[in-house]
């Protein structure tokens, strides 16, 4: 007998890599990406993942995490929450132990995820001409562990992901990570500007890009 249809998961790509991004950065990490996404960021560096992919039941899934044996498992995109076998997936991986990371673009409702999950929340930024795609209301609904990131391609973004930041004191939630857009923003010229105003933010790169540049599957 087959899974049934809410298990079963469109998938470009399944590798094991250091997670180059949020408070796991450095940390050996099997990435699941699913296919699809309805945004169009300026920014994205996975439209790769936009279409094609294949097909895999949950069990299969599983398995091959299991094969490339690391604790840590983030679920990524494309847009992760566009295919509602999502949700068992993460419960299924959370429930075999991993310690499970789910980035999301938020503009998708992304409250009922798994409590277990980490949610890293990528609030869209004027640059990313996907502004108008954030649901703030679902912010609310961020606990300690989760993340919110703000990708930051100009003074313009920095200062409209700061009033953001300091009126909805998003820091008294859960960890703000300000990212530089990567060849579009100098990182040492959002460092600064994150210190002039002092914020409350956790600075990032994206660690795998200086390793390995945009090669995917890395």
């Amino acid at each position: 007998m087959s899974e049934p249809a809410a298990t079963r998961l469109r998938l470009t790509e399944i590798f094991r890599s250091l997670q180059g991004e949020a408070d796991s950065v450095g940390v050996p990490t099997v990435f699941v990406r699913l296919t699809g996404c309805p945004l169009r960021c300026v920014y994205c560096d996975t439209a790769y993942a936009f279409s094609g992919g294949t097909n895999w039941e949950l069990p299969q899934i599983l398995a091959r995490v299991r094969e490339l044996e690391a604790s840590y498992v983030c679920v990524t995109g494309g847009e992760p929450l566009a295919q509602p076998g999502v949700h068992a997936l993460l419960a299924a991986l959370c429930d075999a132990g991993y310690r499970v990371s789910l980035e999301t673009s938020g503009a998708i409702a992304h409250a009922s995820v798994d409590p277990r999950v980490v949610r890293v929340v990528d609030v869209k930024t004027p640059a990313s001409g996907e502004q108008q795609r954030n649901l703030y209301a679902e912010l609310e609904s961020l606990a300690a562990k989760d993340q919110i990131k703000f990708v930051i391609a100009d003074r313009a973004d920095y200062e409209w992901s700061r009033e953001q930041l300091l009126q909805r004191r998003l820091d008294a939630r859960c960890t703000v990570l300000f990212s530089p857009s990567h060849g579009v923003l100098p990182p040492g010229t959002l460092a600064d500007w994150i210190l002039e105003d002092r914020l409350p933010v956790r600075f990032q790169i994206q660690l795998h890009k200086y390793l390995w540049g945009d090669v995917p599957g890395r």
